[in-house]
């Protein structure tokens, strides 16, 4: 999607993607991670979401990438924290302890503006963008983040019912984008009559990473 199609989205409060609890997947599934106390996770696309709050409360590190100033200025709002801005290349960060929220295009994010991460947890970036930005956009977080295990979850359903986003990323794509370097696991398949907008029914699923 262009950048101004989700700017827009923000300005209008046009975020039924936004949850606004920690998301039950990542509370299941974040243990199969295998993480130290205090290891850095990275979040890529990741709005204002209270995923960020839920990690740090579990004693993690995050970092996160987010497109929307109005997204990150909320979430910090939401956290309670006023956080350090700085100049980062072409992107902001926004700094607090724990946290590193980079403001911008994630393609202008490299690995070493980004330092290092021990997991990678994405929930709603995948399936934000469309076929032809999948490929790149899964390379470029393989490149910056050095194939660390990433935990995955997406939606399935019939794309010819409503356009995108979110799109339908089915198991076969994520085997596609991913088989070169990651081992992939299935951890989660859950049918929801409602899942899509409350109208068409859907399936969420879970996808562990692990290098190989």
């Amino acid at each position: 999607m262009e950048p101004g199609f989700w700017q827009a989205r923000w300005e209008t409060k046009q975020i039924g993607f936004h949850e606004g609890k920690p998301n039950t997947y990542l509370v299941k599934h974040l243990p199969r991670l295998d993480l130290a106390p205090g290891a850095r996770i990275f979040l890529p696309l990741c709005g204002k979401t209270r995923d960020i709050a839920y990690l740090l409360g579990q004693g993690f590190a995050v970092a996160g990438a987010e497109l929307s100033r109005i997204a990150v200025d909320e979430l910090f709002a939401e956290l309670g924290v006023v956080p350090e801005i700085t100049e980062a290349g072409d992107l902001l960060r926004f700094h607090a302890p724990g946290l590193d929220i980079f403001q911008g295009d994630i393609f202008a994010l490299t690995a070493e503006t980004l330092g290092p991460v021990d997991a990678v947890y994405d929930r709603a970036a995948l399936i934000a963008l469309p076929p032809d930005m999948r490929p790149r956009y899964a390379a470029h977080v393989r490149a910056i983040t050095g194939a660390v295990p990433q935990l995955v979850v997406t939606l399935v359903y019939d794309q010819s019912l409503v356009g995108g986003p979110p799109f339908s990323v089915p198991a076969s794509e994520v085997h596609a984008l991913h088989d070169a370097g990651y081992q992939v696991t299935q951890l989660d398949a859950v049918t929801r009559p409602d899942a899509l907008k409350g109208q068409w029914e859907a399936t969420e699923e879970v996808h562990l990473l692990l290098r190989r």
